[in-house]
C-alpha cells in the first residue's frame, strides 16, 4: 500500500523502482528505524555526485528533527531523476551554495575550501575517534557534513591551541549507537565556547549552525581555528631571534605590541631587503600576487634550493607554479594554488607565509652577548594568564586577547569585562576608545559574512590594539580600578598607571578579582 500511495504521487518513478527504493532505505543502519540523518542518505544514493545530492537535499521539506523519512528519500530520488536536481554554480574560484531558503545564497571559496580540508586531513590523521572518518575528500562540500556532530572542530581546537578541550567531556558515537540530537548540540556548543576562549570571533554563529552544516559559517570558523594555530608560534619567547626586526629606534615592548600577522609582514621585509629587493609587502594580498616578492623570500631563505629563475617569466600563472614549485623544494607546497596565488586570497597567502615562517625562519640565533632581555615569569603566572586570556575571550570581549599583559594597557578590554558581568555599570561615554575598537563590533581578526557570501578581512594593517596616548590609557584604567572599588574588589596597591605599564602581579590580581566578581554575582 505504502509503495502504491508513493507512486501515485511521484509517478516518474516505476513500481520497480519504487519497491528498490524502499527496500534500500529500510536496509540502511540507524538507530531511529525509518529516519535517518543527511549525511548517511547523501553517501547511500547512488550515481550522483555528492555535492549534487547534498544541495537537492536541502530542497527537501524534512521534518523539524533533520532526520530523513521514506516519503523524503523518495522525493530526492524523484528530483534526482526528472533534472530537477540543485547544481551547484561555480564563478570564478567560487560557489554557489544554497542557504537557510530558497531565496538566500552563500559563496565559497573553492581553494579555500579545498585547502582547509587538506589540512584538517593532515592534522588530524590517526586520531583515535574520528581518523576513521578521514581523509575526508578535498573537492566536495562533505567537510561541512563531517562537522556537524562537532568532534572534527573540537579537534581541531585542540591541535591549533592544546588542551584547550577536555576531550572526555566530548559526545562520541559508537558502531551501534551514533550520536542523537542532543548530544550534537553539547558538542557544538562546547566548540562555541572554546573557539570563543582561544580568540576566534563567533558572534554570527551558533550550535544550530554548525549542526546544519552551513557552509559559509563553518567554513569562516576552521580558518579562524586555523589561524590560531598556524600564528601561535610567531611569539618572541619561542623565536628570540625576532628581535632582529626591530627597527631603529624601536624597543622590544613596541614589538610585542605587534599582532603575529604584522610581525610576519615585517619579517617578510627583513628579508626582502636583505637581499637587497627594492620591494616592500604591507598585506597578503596584491603586494604578493604576482609571485615577485616570494621568489626573492623562498631565495633568501634557501638559495640552494629555490632559485630566482620566476622572476624572468612573464607570464603569471607559469611564474605562479614555479614559485610554488621552489617552496615544494623545502617543504613548505602548502595552502597556495597557483589560482589562488594570483588572485592575491588574503587567508591562504597568510596561512601560506606562516607555514614558512614556522618551518624555515631564517633568522640568525642570538650571541650571548645580543640576547634580548625578556622578563621572566613564574610558570604558575603563565598559567594564570593563560586561564585569564581564555577566560577574558570567553566573555566575547572585542578584540580578542592574545597577549594578557599588552591586550589590557588601555582599559577598554577591562571595562567590557565589567559590563558584561554588571550589565549597565560602565558609561561609555567616559570612555575613550581607540576607532577600531567599539564594544561589541568586529575587529581585524573577525570574519564578517556579507549576504552574499563574500569575506572581507584586512590583515596586517590594523594593530592589535589601536593606539591611545597614555593619558588616555591611564584614565580608562583609573575609572577600571574605581568600578573595581564600587564593586568591592580589593584594589589595594593597584593604580591606572600599574595597568597601563602591564606590571604583571597587578594585572593577574584584578583579573582574578574580576573573575571572582563573576562567580558571586551568579550567586
Amino acid at each position: 500500500m505504502q509503495a502504491i500511495k508513493l507512486q501515485k504521487k511521484y509517478p516518474q518513478i516505476s513500481q520497480d523502482e519504487m519497491f528498490d527504493l524502499i527496500a534500500r532505505f529500510n536496509a540502511i543502519d540507524t538507530d531511529t528505524p525509518g529516519r535517518v540523518n543527511k549525511t548517511t542518505i547523501i553517501n547511500s544514493v547512488q550515481g550522483q555526485s555528492y555535492d549534487q545530492v547534498r544541495e537537492t537535499l536541502k530542497t527537501v521539506q524534512v521534518d523539524a528533527s533533520g532526520k530523513v523519512e521514506l516519503e523524503d528519500w523518495v522525493e530526492l530520488h524523484a528530483k534526482l531523476k526528472d533534472h530537477s536536481a540543485k547544481q551547484l554554480t561555480t564563478s570564478k574560484g567560487k560557489v554557489k551554495v544554497q542557504g537557510s531558503n530558497a531565496n538566500v545564497s552563500h559563496t565559497i571559496n573553492e581553494d579555500e575550501r579545498r585547502e582547509f580540508t587538506a589540512h584538517i586531513n593532515g592534522v588530524l590523521d590517526g586520531d583515535p575517534d574520528i581518523g576513521s572518518r578521514l581523509p575526508i575528500p578535498t573537492d566536495t562540500m562533505q567537510v561541512f557534513d563531517e562537522c556537524r556532530d562537532g568532534l572534527v572542530l573540537c579537534k581541531l581546537i585542540n591541535d591549533s591551541v592544546p588542551d584547550t578541550i577536555d576531550t572526555r567531556v566530548l559526545n562520541k558515537p559508537t558502531a551501534k549507537k551514533p550520536l542523537n540530537a542532543f548530544q550534537i548540540t553539547e558538542n557544538n556548543n562546547i566548540v562555541i565556547t572554546s573557539a570563543r576562549g582561544i580568540g576566534c570571533s563567533v558572534v554570527n554563529i551558533g550550535s544550530t549552525d554548525i549542526a546544519e552544516g552551513t557552509e559559509h559559517l563553518i567554513l569562516g570558523l576552521i580558518w579562524q581555528i586555523i589561524r590560531r594555530g598556524l600564528l601561535a608560534r610567531v611569539d618572541i619567547k619561542i623565536h628570540p631571534e625576532l628581535y632582529r626586526l626591530c627597527e631603529e629606534g624601536e624597543t622590544i615592548d613596541d614589538l610585542l605590541r605587534l599582532t603575529p600577522d604584522q610581525i610576519l609582514l615585517r619579517w617578510f621585509n627583513y628579508h626582502l631587503k636583505a637581499a637587497g629587493w627594492k620591494r616592500r609587502v604591507g598585506n597578503f594580498s596584491k603586494d604578493v600576487k604576482d609571485g615577485e616578492n616570494y621568489t626573492v623570500l623562498l631565495n633568501q631563505l634557501k638559495p640552494d634550493q629555490c632559485s630566482l629563475a620566476p622572476l624572468q617569466t612573464s607570464n603569471l600563472q607559469q611564474r605562479a607554479e614555479q614559485v610554488l614549485q621552489n617552496a615544494e623544494r623545502i617543504g613548505c607546497r602548502k595552502y597556495l594554488t597557483p589560482p589562488s596565488l594570483l588572485s592575491g586570497n588574503p587567508r591562504l597567502n597568510l596561512a601560506f607565509v606562516a607555514n614558512l615562517f614556522n618551518t624555515h625562519p631564517g633568522l640568525e640565533p642570538l650571541a650571548p652577548e645580543e640576547k634580548v632581555t625578556i622578563e621572566d615569569f613564574d610558570a604558575e603566572g603563565e598559567r594564570e594568564a593563560r586561564a585569564f586570556t581564555l577566560w577574558l575571550n570567553s566573555l566575547g570581549v572585542e578584540p580578542a586577547v592574545y597577549n594578557l599583559f599588552e591586550n589590557l594597557k588601555n582599559g577598554v578590554v577591562i571595562l567590557q569585562a565589567f559590563d558584561k558581568i554588571v550589565p549597565g555599570s560602565v558609561v561609555w561615554k567616559r570612555v575613550s576608545k581607540p576607532k577600531a575598537v567599539v564594544p561589541g563590533s568586529p575587529t581585524q581578526t573577525s570574519f564578517n559574512v556579507e549576504e552574499s557570501g563574500d569575506v572581507e578581512e584586512e590583515l596586517g594593517i590594523t594593530p592589535n590594539q589601536a593606539q591611545l596616548s597614555r593619558f588616555k590609557c591611564v584614565e580608562n584604567a583609573n575609572y577600571a580600578v574605581e568600578l573595581a572599588k564600587q564593586n568591592k574588589m580589593h584594589m589595594v596597591g593597584i593604580q591606572g598607571a600599574d595597568i597601563v605599564d602591564g606590571t604583571k602581579t597587578l594585572v593577574l590580581g584584578l583579573v582574578w578579582q574580576l573573575m571572582r566578581l563573576m562567580a558571586l554575582t551568579k550567586h
